[in-house]
């Protein structure tokens, strides 16, 4: 099968984590034994979130501002979308090479997505990007920084827009290097938001973040994958998650997951992504952990989002 795998970010960075590179390459190793599972008997396409990365990068920005003692325009949120594309896929990319026989191709690509100017999204911000805080430092730095903050769970995170993709320009090549074999990284955190100016030729950043859910939707449809799996840190989809009467979906219809209702900030988008999928191309998007991978991809494991039977079943 061709399978397409969205890494989540936080399964690249745990929550309350320490944010260094050795943490992030340990969890890197982690995802890349379960991948190299599938990369061994299917063909491999993998994309991956980039939220806590993107805000550790946009705090060093800060950091150097208070260094050199002046005003400095930080790097906007495109540039460091670029960077942590290059920087997590090389991770990926050399940890899968050392699970992979010697002979498997991998790259990483970089890759641009297009998104609406006029998407609702750019005035109610609900992305989370950065490391966690404490409710009073998050609005200290709202205060200071001018963010928007909200609720992540028990702590509080910086949020900023996230409209949805319209189209990854770099699919050409995508589909090239796949044609001969190669296990791809692409769509990284989303990919690098961009949209046209108002002439309509040239194409310039966006700041925005871009939920990976949607574009890797958009790149399972695109690459014709047989399986898109969004994987996660825990094993299904709940409803009633975090009190006495929650209960696991084993598998439904994209219909009943719509009257279900999820945070917007958490598995709203995994859900709406897996949908999309289902009803766009009549397949199978499975939600679940990552370390049960090879169960996901055999159909035995994760929350399983299907046209092929209306209703929900349960664990």
């Amino acid at each position: 099968m061709r399978v397409v795998v969205a890494l989540g970010g936080n399964a690249l960075q745990r929550r309350g984590e320490v944010m260094t590179a050795q943490n992030q390459r340990n969890n890197v190793k982690i995802a890349a034994k379960q991948l190299a599972t599938v990369a061994k008997t299917h063909q491999l396409v993998v994309a991956h979130g980039n939220g806590p990365q993107v805000g550790l990068l946009g705090l060093q920005n800060d950091a150097y501002a208070r260094h050199v003692d002046e005003k400095v325009t930080p790097y906007p949120l495109d540039v460091l979308g670029a960077q942590t594309e290059g920087m997590i896929g090389y991770m990926i990319e050399q940890e899968l090479g050392n699970e992979l026989p010697f002979e498997v191709p991998l790259a990483t690509i970089l890759c641009q997505t297009e998104v609406d100017a006029n998407d609702p999204a750019f005035k109610n911000p609900t992305k989370f990007v950065g490391p966690v805080y404490t409710k009073e430092d998050a609005e200290k730095l709202a205060k200071e920084k001018g963010w928007t903050v909200k609720a992540d769970g028990e702590y509080y995170r910086r949020v900023v827009p996230s409209p949805k993709p319209r189209r990854i320009f770099e699919m050409r090549p995508i589909k090239w290097m796949m044609e001969k074999g190669t296990v791809v990284i692409a769509a990284g955190g989303g990919g690098i938001p961009t949209m046209y100016d108002d002439s309509g030729r040239r194409l310039g950043g966006v700041e925005a973040v871009i939920d990976k859910d949607l574009s890797s939707s958009l790149l399972a449809r695109e690459v014709e994958a047989d399986y898109f799996v969004i994987a996660t840190d825990v094993k299904s989809v709940f409803v009633g998650w975090g009190t006495p009467d929650a209960k696991a979906i084993k598998m439904a219809h994209p219909d009943e997951m719509d009257k279900l209702g999820f945070a917007a900030g958490s598995m709203g988008p995994k859900v709406e992504a897996a949908c999309e999928f289902a009803r766009l191309t009549g397949k199978r998007a499975v939600i679940g952990a990552l370390e049960d991978i090879e169960q996901i991809v055999e159909g035995k494991a994760g929350t399983i989002i299907s046209t092929e039977k209306a209703g929900i079943e349960w664990y």
